[in-house]
């Protein structure tokens, strides 16, 4: 006597091999008379030709299309094509040879952001963000002393983008609310 022992997914094992059998049986069953009466089927019919298609005149048509024309080639060769390709510097933008530069205004001292700030100088007309932190809050402190026109010419920069930077761009401002009077009830510490 022989003792089968199943472990937890060997029933569901022997289910599957038993399952997939029976579908197979049924799969088949029938099969050629199932593809016997599938190919006897009427196919449908493919759409008619539009009338104008079936004239005669399409034929001259591709005809006349596939005909050599031997005027046409002669002029075909001779055409002379000549391809250069430009010189490297006019892909490249023009820059000047010679840029001018400007020295910092203001910087923050030491190394404040983990960088090395070997930033000595700008391009004229340009900020650094420190110095362009330091222009918006100096026209917001005093705007009549600091006026556009005013930083414009100390920073080297374009009027009009003076301004553009004054309107567009507002340093942070901290304000703390103290409380309004000493006998308004507080929360304690419980």
């Amino acid at each position: 006597m022989v003792t089968i022992k199943f472990h937890g997914g060997g029933l569901n094992l022997m289910k599957e091999i038993m399952g997939s059998r029976i579908t197979r049986v049924f799969r088949n069953f029938n099969l050629e008379n199932r593809v016997h009466k599938e190919i006897g089927k009427v196919k449908p019919l493919a759409a008619p030709r539009h009338s104008s298609l079936q004239n005669n005149e399409t034929s001259e048509l591709s005809e006349s299309i596939h005909k050599k024309n031997d005027p046409l080639l002669t002029l075909l060769k001779s055409v002379y094509v000549e391809s250069r390709e430009p010189p490297a510097q006019d892909l490249q933008p023009k820059r000047m040879e010679a840029e001018v530069r400007r020295p910092l205004k203001f910087s923050l001292p030491g190394n404040p952001y983990g960088f090395m700030a070997d930033i000595r100088d700008v391009p004229k007309g340009k900020l650094s963000i420190v110095e362009a932190l330091h222009v918006l809050n100096q026209h917001k402190n005093s705007p009549k002393t600091w006026t556009p026109e005013n930083l414009a010419q100390e920073y080297s920069l374009d009027l009009k983008d003076t301004k553009g930077l004054l309107e567009f761009f507002v340093p942070f401002d901290i304000k703390i609310i103290p409380p309004k009077s000493e006998g308004m009830k507080q929360i304690k510490e419980s």
